[in-house]
């Protein structure tokens, strides 16, 4: 079983869509849409086995970071996605 260190980076898959972590058999996702030049987090999930590692943490702030170097305003439908933004004030300005 894989250390959280030895963890792969978070790749970007825009054709999909969504960010993803690849972890032995096992991929953890955070998928979005794209609709008037903003981009709607649709769902965040990761599998039991992977849970309690920080990669929803891990792909949702990918997923702003790549937002905010887009220009990219960012519309939260995901609970997770949401709730990660009120506790991290340096991505509520991508809000709307």
């Amino acid at each position: 079983m894989s250390s959280p260190a030895a963890v792969p980076p978070v790749l970007h898959e825009p054709a999909a869509q969504r960010f993803v972590v690849q972890v032995e058999a096992f991929t953890a996702v955070a998928e979005y849409e794209l609709a008037d030049g903003r981009v709607i987090f649709t769902h965040t999930f990761v599998p039991p086995e992977l849970r309690g590692r920080g990669l929803a943490e891990r792909l949702v702030r990918a997923g702003l970071e790549w937002a905010r170097a887009e220009g990219r305003r960012v519309v939260p439908q995901c609970s997770y996605v949401a709730t990660f933004i009120q506790r991290h004030a340096e991505f509520q300005p991508l809000l709307g």
